[in-house]
């Protein structure tokens, strides 16, 4: 049996055994009980990994793990979604869609030209002092 790395579900690089596919329909049983020692069995068609048999173990690490993030995700969309709901969010908010195209504009430019990053200005000075 050859040996693939993978990344495990808590982030650590294991060694897996890759097993052919022909060999796990003819001794699932020895496979199986290897999976379970070590967590992950690749199962391999011509060569090529194309599924992994996980232990039980190792499958519910990786789907507490999915269901952790989910939920981090969740609780950053509602902080997020709190911050908006306050009187002066909402009333900036009226303001953008009441506003014209040509405040819009200008508002945009405005913007634009506060936020332009540090190596763009140096460069405009430095190419404004050549100038001269």
């Amino acid at each position: 049996m050859s040996k693939l790395t993978f990344r495990n579900s808590r982030g650590e690089l294991i060694d897996v055994s890759a097993v052919a596919a022909t060999k796990v329909k003819n001794e699932f049983g020895a496979i199986l009980e290897k999976a379970l020692q070590s967590g992950a069995v690749a199962i391999t068609r011509h060569d090529r990994p194309k599924a992994v048999l996980l232990s039980l173990a190792e499958f519910e690490s990786l789907v507490k793990e999915r269901s952790r993030s989910l939920d981090d995700l969740n609780g950053q969309f509602d902080e997020s979604l709190a911050r908006m709901q306050t009187r002066q969010v909402r009333k900036g908010v009226e303001a953008a869609f009441n506003a014209s195209p040509g405040e819009l504009g200008r508002v945009a430019v405005t913007a634009a030209q506060r936020h332009r990053s540090p190596a763009r200005k140096r460069a405009r000075r430095r190419s404004a002092a050549a100038h001269t």
